[in-house]
């Protein structure tokens, strides 16, 4: 894609990271280093030139950087730099906005391995730094504990929320309980509706 240059922070972020597929690499590599066949996997649809470009531009915007692992691995993975990090936000607000129009995944959805802890990351976390809530949706099991996303229900955790990905997306997107099971702290699971119902008017009423 052709620089828009102009003297706009706007046009210079889309300059840096606006091409096709390039938001979906920083998405992936917001989850931790990968290397360039873990790419590859989570990105089918992404043509291996077209990756291969995506990574190089990255690297040359300071967005991604590259690092040889020490033996045995010895391989290369890709990470985010510093800047890079700094779109943490930009994805939260982006899956916020997304799936206010995408609407709730139907039942015949096929879903990631590892959706659950992606989205906590994704769109959960910056909206509630302090919650302490493990789910059980479906076939995946993660927590949130102050800040901190892990698979499997933390010892930490003060309430569980088991339900559907369809469930999840109401807690997510709409602040909504109703159609979620709650063990434990009730209370703890409302805060965490409450503070995401929140980030959702806040990015209303900027947009």
């Amino acid at each position: 894609m052709k620089a828009y240059n102009e003297y706009c922070p706007i046009a210079h972020a889309l300059d840096l990271v606006g091409d096709r597929w390039a938001l979906l690499v920083v998405r992936e590599l917001n989850h931790g280093p990968l290397r360039y066949s873990d790419l590859r996997e989570r990105l089918p649809r992404c043509s291996t030139n077209v990756l291969a470009t995506r990574l190089k531009d990255l690297e040359s915007g300071g967005v991604v950087a590259r690092r040889r692992l020490p033996p045995p691995a010895a391989s290369n993975v890709y990470e985010l730099t510093e800047a890079g990090e700094g779109l943490q936000p930009v994805l939260a607000a982006l899956a916020r906005w997304g799936a206010q129009t995408l609407g709730p995944p139907p039942a015949d959805a096929e879903l990631h391995v590892d959706w659950l802890e992606r989205a906590l990351r994704t769109a959960v976390v910056a909206s509630a730094p302090t919650a302490r809530v493990a789910f059980e949706i479906g076939e995946e099991r993660a927590s949130l504990i102050d800040g901190v996303v892990s698979a499997g229900i933390s010892e930490e955790a003060e309430a569980i929320v088991t339900g559907t990905p369809a469930g999840f997306y109401a807690l997510v997107v709409l602040g909504e309980t109703s159609d979620l099971g709650v063990t434990g702290d009730a209370g703890a699971v409302a805060s965490l509706a409450e503070a995401l119902q929140l980030a959702r008017t806040s990015q209303a009423t900027v947009a």
